[in-house]
């Protein structure tokens, strides 16, 4: 049976959730975190606006058509049966073409207008997001560290736009966002266990009865986050004021996620994703500030 749109939802309004703008939005400051942290001579603004378009609009296909490859699964759940397909607003061939459009178009501009290198990691992304991740989720709760790989590669697509090529320093911010994915996931699976449980998902608070093996890989993620993106400072890319700004940032990360511990609530969970959804764009301006002023 189908269900019927929210009366107050648009076409317009719907195809834009089709893109999942929330995620885009987390993918566009990480390859802003790249591509100023490069190491290039002179920042090239239209090749960055040609950089942040083609990202934009190529996370935007691959939200997409996950939205069509989950459709059923997500009628299974409570947060996500209000999306446009499952609610019959778009169609399933309609979201299909709008999502291969989109992945075309993000792609082609990367290619042509940014450089090859650049493309191909995008194209990396999103296969391994679609291909690989997605149907991982049913299978291992392990979907989660495999997700944070395609999820912390626009990082380095950001940096191949600026630079040409990956140095040493673009796999420190790899493994920075790679790190920062798993307290931010792991706080959404907690909230969404119910859901989670419903449609089938392998996640690890889902498959434990209690939440030990969660929070211990939530606190080990955050803890190792501080050491990591403080090796910047040792590579000379960036200096004292990044050290001391990346330093309480990573500290307040992890002190953030010590209350699941205790219990391990929604409440808890929701403290924990609010911080990790602020890191980002915080790092983003403590790395602006060190690059501009110290």
């Amino acid at each position: 049976m189908k269900r019927k749109p929210l009366p107050a939802k648009s076409k317009f309004s719907a195809f834009i959730e089709l893109t999942k703008p929330r995620i885009t939005l987390l993918i566009l400051i990480s390859t802003a975190l790249g591509y100023y942290l490069a190491e290039s001579a002179m920042i090239n603004y239209l090749n960055f606006f040609y950089t942040i378009l083609g990202t934009a609009i190529l996370s935007g296909g691959a939200g997409t058509i996950n939205h069509c490859i989950e459709r059923d699964l997500d009628m299974l759940m409570d947060r996500t049966k209000s999306r446009p397909i499952p609610t019959g607003l778009i169609s399933i061939k309609t979201a299909f073409n709008f999502g291969l459009s989109q992945s075309i178009i993000g792609f082609a501009i990367l290619w042509v207008f940014v450089n090859q290198l650049t493309a191909t990691l995008g194209l990396a992304t999103i296969l391994l997001y679609l291909f690989v991740y997605t149907p991982l989720k049913k299978i291992t709760w392990l979907n989660t560290t495999i997700g944070a790989i395609p999820g912390a590669m626009p990082a380095l697509g950001g940096w191949a736009a600026s630079a040409n090529e990956l140095s040493p320093n673009a796999w420190i911010l790899f493994a920075i966002l790679f790190l920062w994915q798993h307290p931010h996931f792991y706080a959404i699976a907690i909230m969404c266990k119910d859901d989670y449980e419903r449609a089938g998902f392998k996640m690890l608070p889902v498959i434990e009865k209690e939440n030990h093996r969660t929070n211990r890989q939530i606190i080990w993620h955050a803890f190792l986050l501080i050491p990591v993106s403080l090796y910047f400072v040792v590579t000379g890319a960036l200096g004292i004021f990044y050290f001391w700004g990346a330093l309480l940032l990573g500290i307040v990360y992890l002190i953030s996620s010590i209350p699941l511990l205790k219990e391990s609530s929604i409440k808890n969970a929701k403290l924990l994703l609010r911080t990790s959804v602020a890191y980002l764009p915080l790092l983003l301006i403590i790395i602006l500030i060190d690059l501009n002023y110290y």
